[in-house]
């Protein structure tokens, strides 16, 4: 069984895991097309969450065909969702505070590790004022290959100087346990928009339904 005695390091993602963010950008992204006339097949859509912006850009391409006015609308798209997301204080999940405080009174390192852009993330923080909990932040425009791909996870754990099997990862996309399964880190999810795959449930991590039963189910295993 995993203890807090195993491990020296807990990692969080951030959009749908610390912030409500998922359902802003979806949003905002459909109202990005139909501002342009067109109308989403939203499959296709889910299947870029957690991902950077360059892994998004192919999913929307092969998903929505070569017609698809990709530029135009994710330059609008961006505009509505900043205007939402970084204009202002995003407010916390239920739980994340409680667990950034619980961690912190056991000097455990945290660090931020998400697909958005590091400056983005780093004003969401800001503007939560959580940011100083945080070793660092690495964003999704800071590695080649984004989530689902190990790259990002295996970069923090090396910028941490922990092994994959002494950091925990919390993550609300399939894609985001993906990654950091497939880096060798521990991970629980919290899904935010989408229930876990089969695929992602094979895997046998846990599955927990919001912050604050992390940060009982990590009391539970403390000793």
């Amino acid at each position: 069984m995993t203890t807090l005695n195993n491990l020296k390091a807990f990692i969080f993602d951030m959009d749908g895991l610390l912030f409500s963010t998922e359902q802003i950008s979806l949003s905002t992204f459909v109202s990005a097309c139909r501002e342009c006339r067109f109308e989403p097949d939203l499959n296709v859509y889910y299947r870029c969450i957690g991902t950077n912006s360059v892994k998004t850009k192919q999913i929307f391409t092969e998903g929505y065909g070569p017609d698809f006015p990709y530029q135009k609308i994710y330059n609008i798209w961006i505009e509505k969702y900043n205007l939402e997301a970084l204009s202002k204080p995003l407010p916390l999940k239920p739980g994340a505070l409680s667990l950034l405080h619980y961690l912190e009174k056991r000097s455990l390192k945290k660090a931020v590790v998400t697909s958005s852009r590091h400056q983005n993330a780093v004003t969401k923080l800001t503007n939560a004022e959580i940011l100083p909990f945080f070793e660092f932040v690495l964003g999704g425009d800071e590695v080649l290959n984004g989530k689902p791909d190990p790259e990002i996870y295996l970069t923090a754990c090396r910028r941490l100087g922990m092994q994959p099997g002494q950091c925990m990862v919390f993550e609300d996309s399939d894609n985001g346990v993906l990654s950091a399964h497939k880096a060798g880190l521990k991970v629980i999810q919290v899904p935010d928009l989408l229930a876990p795959s089969p695929e992602i449930r094979s895997i046998g991590h846990s599955i927990l339904s919001s912050l604050v039963e992390v940060e009982s189910l990590i009391k539970q295993r403390e000793i």
